[in-house]
């Protein structure tokens, strides 16, 4: 028996009791006649005690030539700490030792494993066995694993079924781009790694599952961005006989139970806005709603002056920011450079001050008049003490930027705060959107997302206007999950391939089993599905996703501990009848 209690376990109740604990030397304290070891394992920390009068000399001197991360067991006493640590649940007691077992010795570790330690993020990703160690990475697993089973216990309450679909799919030529493996056994031919198990779930339905859930592995072979995995894990659902409500009201249901659960807040409220509402008001689709200074339209109030940077722009916009009034020139200054930069591509900003009584001073006097900046305020809902921020440009644009500028500002002012959750439902996204490199159009959610019925005319006329049966939940300014009311007939599927541009030969053979599965009586259906490294890192405070997953990627996509991903051996490329075209 390596231990008789774990490091977390012992109490005052304890004393007197012979324990045999075992785990990792997190510190070791020798002064000359006595000594102290910290030891650690997922539990918590004991101290054990050693010393010149209660010690047998040779266990003594053996312990003396323990290190850090010495992987330990210990035999001995429970008995009362005189200094007492009411950091740590076992602060009260102390295990006097009486026998002492190296179970692995340990080289010094490249940073020290402590909650605050010396590492840098790449070193710890190199090392992220010992990193796991730390009790930040450790708590975020352990975090992790209580969400996952707080959705698999309330799926499950609600009869949905949790089913295994494949990893080795066929690759096809829709979304972000698949990794695709070679077979050994079926030369010349490849499988890809699912971005989705979307047609699978949708197969499940046809075969009257009815209620299908799994928390599932997608891969996505994409140019990363910031806090994006190559590998990444979704909480898949599918349901049949429903309609959007019907989801919609569900999944209410798991996030209200979670925010409960995890995080002991109820949440009364999931607003829903149109994807072209969040647009106009918001400047994303994805907005956060803890705080206000929605976007104000400008144009009619700020064009038609003599200011000529506002009556050549497609879209004036500003928000009101609270408090802003307070800002120097030099802090405003810094926000014009903030919104120049590359990563926003603003090529300035113009502003209004609300003084306390009721005046405004603004950057561009020279066009505008008192009124004319009240109007300004009164659009955007400045009041007395709060600055006026506007940008102009082509539309898009300049929404993308000022939506940077408001999570910005929003950041500074402490306004988003990890303890409070505001969800959101998105609704009536675009069905198609125009890809300018390839000149057609492309699902904006996935080719097997149901137009709303009403605009199903749109298609031959203006498919720019078609809206999808589609949906996303949104949390504290992160999209948390998407999904859509499916197609279901074959008819309707083939016409929506028409409009992506596919042959009827090449949408049989891409997707001719789906095709044929609508024959046999496929039920309405729909479904939806949650980021779980997302939503984990938001449920606890963060929205870091490495930081709630065991092995992440680096934001090149390599892990850097096992060195991944490598050459292979040219034995195994002539094995799958592949040749590697290294450029010079």
């Amino acid at each position: 028996m390596y231990r008789s209690h774990t490091n977390g376990e012992l109490r005052l109740a304890n004393v007197g009791n012979e324990v045999t604990l075992s785990g990792w030397v997190q510190k070791v304290r020798d002064k000359g006649f006595m000594l102290w070891i910290d030891l650690r394992d997922r539990y918590g920390i004991t101290q054990l005690i050693l010393d010149e009068e209660r010690t047998d000399k040779t266990l003594f001197d053996q312990a003396k030539n323990i290190g850090r991360e010495f992987v330990i067991q210990a035999t001995g006493t429970v008995i009362e700490r005189q200094s007492k640590n009411n950091n740590i649940p076992t602060g009260e007691i102390e295990v006097l030792v009486t026998k002492l077992t190296i179970l692995n010795a340990a080289k010094t570790p490249p940073f020290t494993i402590e909650d605050d330690t010396d590492g840098g993020e790449e070193l710890r990703m190199q090392y992220r066995y010992l990193d796991i160690r730390r009790n930040p990475v450790k708590e975020n697993l352990i975090f992790r694993h209580k969400v996952a089973q707080e959705v698999r216990n309330y799926l499950s309450n609600e009869d949905f079924i949790e089913v295994e679909t494949p990893y080795l799919i066929k690759s096809t030529p829709e979304g972000a781009r698949d990794f695709v493996v070679p077979s050994r056994m079926n030369e010349g031919q490849f499988y890809a790694l699912p971005q989705s198990p979307q047609t699978f779930k949708q197969l499940l339905m046809v075969g009257g599952m009815d209620k299908y859930f799994q928390i599932v592995k997608c891969f996505r072979d994409e140019d990363l961005r910031a806090d994006r995995q190559p590998e990444f894990t979704q909480i898949d659902c599918e349901m049949a006989f429903v309609e959007q409500e019907d989801i919609l009201n569900a999944f209410e249901g798991l996030t209200r139970h979670l925010l409960q659960k995890i995080n002991n807040v109820d949440v009364a409220e999931f607003p829903r806005i149109t994807y072209e509402e969040a647009m106009r008001t918001y400047g994303n689709d994805k907005p956060d709603i803890r705080f206000g200074m929605k976007f104000g339209e400008l144009n009619a109030v700020a064009q038609h002056k003599e200011f000529n940077v506002f009556n050549q722009a497609e879209l004036v916009v500003g928000i009101a920011v609270p408090g802003g009034n307070s800002y120097t020139r030099k802090d405003i200054d810094k926000l014009i450079d903030w919104v120049k930069r590359p990563q926003v591509g603003a090529l300035g900003m113009v502003y209004a001050r609300c003084n306390e009584d009721g005046s405004f001073k603004s950057s561009v006097d020279k066009f505008y008049d008192q009124e004319d900046l009240a109007k300004w305020a009164e659009v955007t809902g400045a009041k007395p003490g709060d600055l006026v921020c506007v940008l102009s440009g082509d539309t898009t644009k300049v929404r993308a930027q000022l939506s940077a500028l408001r999570m910005e500002l929003a950041e500074r002012l402490g306004l988003r705060k990890p303890d409070e959750f505001a969800p959101l439902w998105v609704v009536d996204f675009p069905l198609l959107e125009w890809d300018e490199e390839t000149e057609r159009f492309h699902a904006m959610h996935h080719p097997f997302t149901s137009p709303k019925p009403e605009d199903m005319p749109l298609l031959d006329t203006n498919p720019a206007k078609v809206r999808a049966n589609a949906y996303d939940l949104v949390l504290n300014g992160n999209e948390i999950g998407g999904g859509s009311i499916r197609i279901h007939d074959k008819a309707t599927q083939a016409l929506m391939f028409d409009h992506l541009g596919f042959t009827p030969e090449e949408a049989k053979a891409q997707f001719g089993f789906l095709m044929n599965a609508f024959e046999y009586g496929a039920p309405p259906h729909g479904g939806i599905a949650f980021g779980l490294d997302r939503l984990v890192a938001i449920l606890g405070g963060q929205e870091t996703i490495r930081d709630f997953i065991a092995f992440p990627k680096n934001n090149a996509g390599r892990d850097v501990m096992i060195d991944a991903p490598a050459s292979i051996d040219e034995a195994q490329l002539t094995e799958l009848s592949l040749k590697l075209n290294l450029k010079s």
